[in-house]
């Protein structure tokens, strides 16, 4: 299948060439044509899948081929502020050769720079919920006239709490409209909201819900708590780890750990929401460039974020949430290449480890050697996957791993 075969006329297919994009990713393939026929779309798609130009390249052919008074005909919603950026710059790129404009409205900045743009009058905002809300409370968006409505990485607005905000919305807009929405995973709430915005849609899925990226070599390192920080050093150091996106549980553990590479001079930035969107799209535009060669993240970056040539993703902190390892390791293998996906587990997130496995319905190979290899071994496994022993506890260290030293069990004194 080839972008020629998708009902794409002639400038789109000039679009698609320029930004270099050589066959269509399967979500691509079914979804542009249902799309270009008017039909409400559910796309589900793992991340990296191509689901962006899936919607935008269909658009942006329709919007060309209308006339008259500019006003908002299209919008996306996202959850965060980079994507929200990402999408619009896609758009960007897809209608380089037409007059539409396009802006994105989000939190964290001066409101002033997106009233102007409006004011000015766009045909595509791609916003995210509080924002959008706001200027609409305050009268800078109308919705009356919207003809496509987009709804992207519906789950992550669930886990965001946003999902209460997207309906305040939906209600604000036309009836009549087209209208998509696309999520990695389709938890009840979301097939419940699908079956509530969209009419007679079709379904395209490009992968099983919450499938990791076949291309990913994925392993685990059995680590104690207090060694993860000299592993990650020594795996940062190796030549090959080129571009890495470090993964923590929290913003604090962010901040300190990049503060803490930079000091034995291994450059790191650290983004998370505590950032201001300033500093986060700094961070961004030097880890994309090759200036900073390890971002530390929270889960904010592990959606929708198109960052080319991630080497490796190294998850420090397990996610309490096994979908989120899926998302956080789709940053790398973007676009057909390959990538490595390295993550840390102490005794106490075992449990997160056995949730993962489950999801995704095979064992993470382990990683045995290596110079901070924990005094407890890795758990026995039963059907492929993690499983904790009858009793609580570990199987004995093997040889070469260093042992800590035995506590003096003698009775202290009284």
């Amino acid at each position: 299948m080839s972008f020629q075969n998708l009902q794409l006329n002639s400038e789109m297919l000039r679009a698609v060439k320029r930004v270099g994009y050589s066959e269509p990713t399967p979500i691509q393939v079914r979804a542009i044509p249902h799309i270009l026929e008017g039909r409400d779309i559910v796309g589900c798609a793992q991340t990296g899948s191509g689901k962006t130009a899936a919607f935008a390249l269909p658009i942006v052919q329709m919007l060309k081929s209308a006339r008259g008074k500019r006003r908002i005909r299209v919008l996306v919603l996202a959850p965060t502020r980079e994507l929200a950026a990402q999408i619009d710059e896609e758009f960007g790129k897809f209608s380089r050769e037409s007059a539409l404009r396009h802006t994105a409205i989000f939190g964290g900045v001066g409101q002033q720079p997106q009233v102007k743009a409006l004011q000015h009058g766009v045909d595509i905002v791609v916003a995210t919920p509080g924002r959008l809300q706001d200027l609409m409370n305050q009268g800078y968006i109308r919705l009356d006239q919207l003809e496509y409505f987009i709804l992207d990485e519906a789950d992550r607005m669930l886990d965001m709490g946003f999902i209460n905000d997207v309906k305040r919305i939906i209600k604000r807009l036309p009836k009549a409209r087209q209208t998509m929405l696309f999520s990695a995973t389709m938890p009840q709430t979301i097939q419940d909201l699908s079956r509530s915005i969209l009419t007679d849609p079709v379904k395209v899925e490009a992968n099983p819900q919450s499938t990791t990226v076949e291309s990913i070599e994925q392993s685990i390192y059995f680590v104690e708590g207090g060694d993860k920080r000299a592993l990650l050093k020594h795996i940062l150091r190796d030549p090959a780890s080129k571009r890495v996106l470090v993964f923590t549980r929290t913003k604090h553990r962010a901040n300190n750990l990049a503060k803490q590479l930079s000091r034995a001079r291994i450059p790191a930035e650290a983004i998370h929401g505590n950032k201001s969107q300033t500093a986060r799209t700094r961070a961004l535009a030097r880890f994309k460039s090759g200036h900073t060669p390890v971002l530390v993240a929270t889960d904010i970056a592990a959606r929708g974020l198109d960052i080319s040539d991630v080497t490796h993703v190294i998850n420090f902190d397990l996610p309490n949430i096994a979908e989120s390892y899926v998302h956080r390791i789709g940053r790398t293998a973007r676009a057909g290449a390959s990538g490595i996906a390295y993550s840390f587990c102490d005794v106490d997130e075992r449990k997160y480890l056995r949730e993962i496995e489950a999801l995704i319905q095979k064992p993470i190979e382990v990683v045995s050697e290596h110079p901070y290899a924990s005094a407890i071994a890795a758990p026995k496994r039963q059907n492929g996957v993690s499983k904790p022993r009858h009793n609580g506890a570990s199987k004995p260290p093997h040889q070469n791993r260093r042992r800590r030293p035995r506590r003096n069990r003698q009775a202290r004194p009284a």
